[in-house]
């Protein structure tokens, strides 16, 4: 086996996860504030890091550690996932109170802590209440509303935003070439899209590419067969089919993708990026720089035409058409079925002039 292909063996997430400030993408705010701190010599005993998953909660919690100089020996990390009860919380107070072994802090990292039990935090709460001062938490979640509001209070806290998908497309290129494989441009920007926001999903994403590939090139049409993704191609039709009020040729492009086995969600996901990204430069032509960065060449001229229809069939309804439509297909007998409907639905209503949303989008419910 090829020296390239050992490495793509290797958990990539684990392989390039930050170990340093300086190479967290994506969470500038986050990283300042605690750089920040760290040089004022102002550490608070509790963080709650809060945001979508693969973001680097749990990333930057560890480096956060290592900054205070905190050993493997005294730095300890909880799935609450999994240990969610009062009694893995009472070991851990327990615990606490007990010097650390060869640091100065003892640093807790308890993952998605959301999931622990009204019990287990109502123990939690009396910890952070009144903490040993060689004791710091360090608290993550992805569903900050289910957090109560007394842990809340007694944390500093940080939201992480989702990286754009600029961000995730360099992160897919540079990590390719670091592996010593090319990635088409294309192929970079569909992984990016279908990471939705998340780091580990982009890895996990590049890794099966990686897998599958025989050359150590990356192409769009490996990407898209090892995701069940459909040909750009297929879902510029049915943009076009809206566009041009053609219900038979969006009904087609969908019948062929089925065909092809592609995952109809994912169908869904593309089609919603393009529609949202011709409103986005209809609307907001100072958008055009970033949109220009996220798609390829091809596609943002594709985009472009749409933008100055005089009458369009491509607005802010059929937007919301869609997204709605994205709920239904998990639960659909046919998967398709809901994007038919859509389809039918938005190519025999009537054009509304370009940025205008018509009148029918605003019944009530």
């Amino acid at each position: 086996m090829k020296e390239s292909s050992n490495k793509a063996s290797n958990v990539l997430y684990r392989k390039y996860r930050p170990q340093h400030f300086n190479e967290v993408l994506g969470q500038e705010a986050v990283v300042e504030a605690l750089e920040g701190a760290l040089k004022l010599g102002r550490v608070s005993h509790a963080y709650l890091f809060s945001g979508p998953r693969g973001t680097g909660k749990t990333s930057i919690a560890r480096i956060l550690a290592k900054e205070l100089g905190t050993s493997e020996a005294d730095l300890y990390e909880i799935d609450a996932a999994s240990n969610r009860g009062i009694d893995e919380i009472r070991l851990l107070r327990d615990g606490v109170g007990a010097a650390p072994f060869d640091s100065k802090y003892k640093v807790y990292i308890i993952d998605e802590v959301h999931m622990l039990t009204k019990e287990a935090f109502n123990a939690l709460l009396k910890t952070l209440e009144e903490p040993p001062t060689h004791a710091l938490f360090i608290l993550a979640t992805t569903e900050f509303e289910k957090v109560p509001e007394t842990i809340i209070s007694r944390c500093q806290t940080f939201i992480f935003k989702r990286p754009s998908q600029k961000i995730l497309k360099d992160v897919a290129e540079r990590t390719a070439q670091k592996e010593r494989f090319t990635i088409e441009a294309a192929a970079a920007e569909l992984v990016a899209l279908l990471a939705d926001g998340s780091y580990r999903d982009a890895y996990g994403i590049l890794q099966k590419a990686m897998g599958a590939s025989k050359d150590e090139k990356i192409t769009l049409t490996e990407v898209e067969k090892m995701t069940g993704a459909p040909r750009g191609t297929l879902v510029n039709s049915v943009v076009e089919a809206l566009e041009k009020g053609d219900a038979a040729l969006g009904l087609s492009a969908l019948q062929k993708a089925a065909g092809q086995n592609v995952d109809v969600k994912v169908f869904a996901k593309l089609l919603l990026a393009k529609l949202r990204f011709i409103l986005l430069l209809r609307n907001a032509p100072e958008m055009e720089q970033m949109i220009r960065e996220e798609v390829s060449a091809d596609d943002f001229a594709f985009l472009k035409k749409f933008v100055s229809a005089k009458d369009s069939r491509i607005n802010s309804a059929a937007l919301l058409e869609f997204l709605n439509v994205y709920d239904l297909i998990g639960y659909a007998a046919i998967p398709t079925l809901p994007l038919e409907l859509a389809v039918i639905k938005l190519t025999n209503s009537p054009a509304s002039p370009a940025g205008r949303q018509p009148p029918t989008a605003n019944c009530q419910h």
